[in-house]
């Protein structure tokens, strides 16, 4: 599935994620009007590599157990979330009930 604007919808998304969160990849999907299609989310942060997108923060997104899953530039992502203060364990691994971000604007901050 690739509709018109999906990618858009999506990148949208991803950056309403605020600093210091994460959110996954079904949730980005959801919330971009395609729910159950986690993958879509994944094919256009993958297009990211290959065009424009430097204000997309792609690093934000991991996958619904709170692993890194970019197969392509996991110790970027590491670095870059543990910069905006989230912690990483030696898996790979964010604790989702401390930084997930689900779409709600009154999500307290984390500390």
């Amino acid at each position: 599935m690739s509709a018109p604007g999906s990618y858009e919808a999506i990148y949208a998304v991803v950056r309403r994620i605020p600093p210091g969160r994460v959110c996954n990849y079904g949730r980005v999907a959801a919330l971009a009007g395609y729910p159950n299609h986690a993958r879509l989310v994944g094919y256009a942060l993958h297009a990211l590599r290959t065009g424009p997108g430097a204000e997309v923060p792609w690093w934000r997104v991991i996958n619904r157990q709170g692993y890194i899953s970019n197969a392509y530039e996991p110790a970027l992502q590491r670095a870059l979330l543990e910069a905006e203060g989230v912690a990483v364990d030696d898996r790979e691994r964010v604790d989702l009930a401390r930084y997930l971000w689900e779409g709600d604007e009154s999500v307290p901050e984390h500390g």
